[in-house]
This record gives structure tokens, sequence and C-alpha cells, in this order.
């Protein structure tokens, strides 16, 4: 928890417009994406906010679909706090913010339709392609939120599906050149109330002093497709309006990364 004498500090030099990397209230810091950094995934990247740091994987596999839904593949996204990235984190079970981080990003994609899991059916009723996204925290300063959301749908585009050999059975050595069937672009972006000002892209110290977040995942043309909210504060209607705005403006410069 953050020290109250140095959150009623930050809050008043936030009033002032100055945050404490000398960044304005609503810039983010800089952006790097790497991709295929795993031989052994699917699809990988990294994604460096700053110095907060995420490496997504993609493994797709061969799996029997739902009986609720023999045509359709399925999507899954967990999450890993590592003890390495945040002497706060623990190892051992995901801890309560690392299963809410992966539940975010998973809704942000699955909400988007960002895949068409219909064409990652191979044989209705029998087989279709399972896409599992693991995120694992390499470094923490604030904002792992909006840092995974860019580093699962880097990994996603990278992502290519197994090879099929001649004799129907799945090659997980080799990757086909068939990308996943891509729809959509989703980007989140986590817009957190300190005092009575609004800022995005926390540090970690910015971050442990706000008061409330609002994280909106949004596709082009401003399409929301995904909203959580975090935090004890009450936000009032016009809060949440200018919190929204500001996350789609974000979003559309974030974009250009992907």
């Amino acid at each position: 928890m953050i020290n109250q004498n140095i959150k009623a500090h930050m809050s008043e030099t936030l009033k002032k417009g100055i945050r404490y990397d000398g960044r304005k209230l609503d810039e983010f810091r800089n952006v790097e994406i790497e991709t295929d950094v795993s031989k052994s995934a699917e699809g990988s990247a990294i994604v460096k906010l700053g110095d907060t740091i995420v490496m997504a994987g993609v493994k797709i596999e061969m799996v029997t679909p739902y009986d609720d839904s023999p045509d359709e593949g399925t999507l899954m996204v967990n999450a890993e706090f590592a003890p390495m990235a945040d002497p706060d984190f623990e190892s051992g079970p995901p801890s309560i913010n690392s299963i809410e981080l992966a539940r975010v990003i998973d809704r942000g994609i699955r909400e988007s339709e960002t895949i068409d899991v219909k064409k990652l059916c191979v044989k209705e009723g029998e087989k279709v392609w399972s896409v599992g996204v693991d995120l694992i925290t390499i470094n923490n300063d604030g904002n792992l939120l909006d840092c995974a959301g860019l580093a699962a749908m880097a990994a996603i585009k990278n992502a290519r599906l197994p090879e099929i050999d001649s004799d129907g059975k799945v090659d997980y050595k080799h990757k086909s050149d068939n990308p996943l069937p891509i729809e959509k672009e989703p980007v989140s972006v986590t817009v957190h109330v300190i005092g009575d000002s609004i800022i995005v892209d926390p540090t970690k110290d910015e971050e442990e002093a706000s008061d409330a977040r609002l994280t909106v995942a949004s596709i082009n043309k401003n399409i929301i497709c995904a909203m959580q909210k975090g935090g004890s504060k009450t936000l009032t209607v016009d809060q949440v309006s200018e919190m929204v705005d500001l996350a789609f403006k974000k979003a559309e410069e974030i974009r250009k990364n992907l």
C-alpha cells in the first residue's frame, strides 16, 4: 500500500498536470513490441510499456469440441504473475489479480469476436482447434492490464496453425503458413482516477495510489466490446464518459503499434 502522505502529494501534483516521470496525464510510455520470441509456441510476443514487460505465448491444439458448440473452436487466456517481476507477487496458485487480468483480456478478445471460432472447426463434432494464450509477467512497473492485452493480441496475430500431415495427424513441431482467422483487433486501455485527476498508463506508484480504474476494450470506430471497473471509489456518469472517451483516443494511438 502506498503511503498516504505520498498519495496526497501525488494528487496535488496531478492537479497541476505534473506526473513524477514528466509525462502528461493522458500520455502513455513508449511501447515496444517484439514477436516470434518463442520457437515452441505457435505465436509469441514480448511487449515493453516503459519498464513494464509482459510475454505472451499462443499454443494451438486439436481437441474435441464442446457438446453445445460442435462447430466452434475454443479460446482460453491464462496469466501468471511471476515473483521475478515484482516482490509483491508470490509463487503458488493464481492470485485474484492475475485471475482478473486474464478474465478481462479474455473477455475483450472473446466479446469482440477477434477470432472467428467457426473457422477453427476442422470436422464438426469431432475436431476443432483450441487456442490458449499464456501471459507471463517479466517486470511490473504498473499497467500490466494494458501491457498484457497488447502482448496477447500481438501473439495471436503472430500465431500460425500447426501443420497436418497426409494421414490427418497434427505435427506440432512444424507450423504451417496459415494464420488464425482474425476478424477484429481489440485494444484495452485502462484509465485511472487519482483524487480529482484522470490519467492513463500509471506507473506502479500511481497504480497503488489509484482510487478507481476503468478498463475499456474497443475495436475500430470506437466500439466497446468489454469494460471492467476496479477500485473502491464510485464513478459519476460524467467521469465514466470522460474516461471512455480518453480510452478511445488512446486505443487509436496504440493500435498503430499492432
